[in-house]
């Protein structure tokens, strides 16, 4: 038995790094999972070694009508659709004076606008079930978790286009809390510090992924990367499956009163930035 036994879920980016980890979780918890990635044989090589049930979306979120064509999928595959988790994303990172318009929409495309034409796609699945239910005088909680960045709350020197989109998605979640609370979907952000993925590799590693043809560098420069025991606390980057917990907590019955807020998840990075 799992906490989230009969649920269904979305997790886009879901074949590798943290959203991998969240669809592990989530489907060792019970639910049915849709793994998604920009790459359709990984997102297939993912689902096959996750335990419990899974369907696989391949395809760009970027593009218009992509979004909806993923939740389309994910109810025609469970009949139903409880709890979405927007990871999806990757970084293009440039000083704000030498950063084109391509890089800068590049993020605000892939961390801001997709997330919401995910949400804009599934609120029938979502809103219509829950005034049916409030009709009868039930209570029945649905989540969506949009993953933010420690980046979009306190800026980052060289991230201006993630940072801007991933303040955008602060914005998004604690506005559709606003409106979709009374269908008692909770809405709620997890703003990542360092967590090992290949976002955060070595940049001299050679790290990269293609898009539309053309190869994008991920990671970080080494040296930031042996700051970063210095400046968390506990002395070291998450693991995907460290940061997967609290993805967890907010998709689950025991965040059914977290409602549009933002759960840092830093190590202590950052810990006296808020109140």
């Amino acid at each position: 038995m799992g906490v989230l036994d009969g649920k269904a879920a979305i997790v886009t980016g879901s074949a590798r790094g943290i959203g991998r980890a969240t669809a592990e979780l989530l489907a060792e918890q019970g639910a049915r999972v849709l793994i998604n990635d920009l790459d359709a044989d990984v997102a297939e090589q993912a689902a096959s070694e996750i335990s419990g049930e899974t369907a696989v979306f391949g395809g760009d979120l970027t593009k218009p009508g992509i979004p909806d064509e993923l939740v389309k999928k994910a109810v025609d595959e469970f009949g139903q659709l409880d709890i979405i988790v927007n990871n999806a994303g990757y970084t293009r990172d440039a000083v704000a004076h030498r950063m084109t318009d391509e890089e800068f929409q590049a993020m605000l495309d892939i961390h801001t606008i997709v997330p919401f034409r995910v949400i804009r796609a599934a609120a029938p699945h979502l809103r219509d079930p829950a005034k049916q239910e409030r009709d009868e005088g039930r209570e029945v909680f649905r989540k969506i978790v949009n993953i933010s960045s420690i980046s979009g709350t306190m800026g980052n020197a060289g991230q201006v286009n993630y940072s801007a989109a991933k303040a955008g998605v602060v914005g998004l979640t604690k506005t559709l809390a606003k409106e979709w609370g009374q269908f008692k979907i909770n809405v709620n952000a997890v703003a990542f510090g360092f967590v090992e993925t290949r976002l955060t590799a070595a940049k001299e590693s050679g790290n990269t992924m293609t898009k539309d043809g053309e190869e994008i560098q991920l990671g970080i420069p080494e040296q930031m990367r042996q700051m970063a025991a210095m400046i968390i606390p506990l002395g070291r980057a998450a693991s995907p499956e460290e940061a997967a917990g609290p993805v967890f907590f907010l998709c689950s019955p025991w965040s059914n009163y977290v409602h549009g807020q933002v759960l840092n998840v830093t190590g202590g990075q950052f810990g006296g930035m808020y109140i």
